[in-house]
């Protein structure tokens, strides 16, 4: 049995300990910033690896009180994390070729999925993507907006962070656009 929780700054080591698992080098140099900005990063500070602050500026937002996702729990052990806040916090989607602005309708949008290797294959991502849609619910979101992958037989783990078509289209998810060969933009209306 999995529960789905927000991210709160109380729950910030949780996090820390599914990015910090085996299976999740990419989650643990982008920490959620990477959809957040658009256009040349600065610099890192002096000492400063990339990785590290962009852990610096996430946690900075999280501990802002700004909602950035979910943890998903089994008992108290966190198993997973769903980014997901309105499309206008991730600037990069609005260069993007592939997952530009569909119309001008308010979205909210699933980016990523991050499931430690020893959880993966066991229903966390779905779990998270259940949840999630809870959550709009309750938030009264109209529209919730994801970019899966799209492509026959196994792919390769680094390249599911955006979960897979099958797993959206199960819950409802439609396509709306695909302006790229598997990689498609597919909606769901939870309220």
């Amino acid at each position: 049995m999995l529960t789905i929780k927000p991210l709160r700054p109380s729950r910030w080591s949780d996090l820390e300990a599914i990015f910090n698992a085996k299976g999740c080098s990419v989650a643990r140099g982008c920490w959620c910033m990477y959809y957040r900005r658009s256009g040349p990063r600065p610099p890192p500070p002096p000492g400063t690896t990339l990785a590290q602050a962009n852990r610096l500026d996430f946690k900075a937002l999280v501990d802002a009180g700004e909602f950035t996702g979910l943890i998903a729990y089994r008992g108290r052990t966190p198993v997973g994390w769903l980014a997901l806040g309105p499309r206008e916090v991730y600037a990069k989607l609005r260069r993007s070729p592939v997952r530009k602005p569909v119309d001008d309708e308010p979205v909210w949008s699933i980016i990523c999925f991050v499931v430690p290797g020893e959880f993966r294959g066991q229903g966390v991502a779905r779990a998270l993507l259940d949840g999630a849609i809870a959550f709009a619910k309750q938030r009264k979101v109209k529209l919730l907006e994801a970019y899966p992958v799209d492509k026959r037989g196994r792919s390769n783990d680094d390249s599911m962070w955006f979960g897979a078509k099958s797993m959206f289209d199960s819950v409802g998810f439609e396509e709306v656009a695909r302006r790229k060969p598997g990689r498609p933009v597919v909606r769901l209306r939870p309220v």
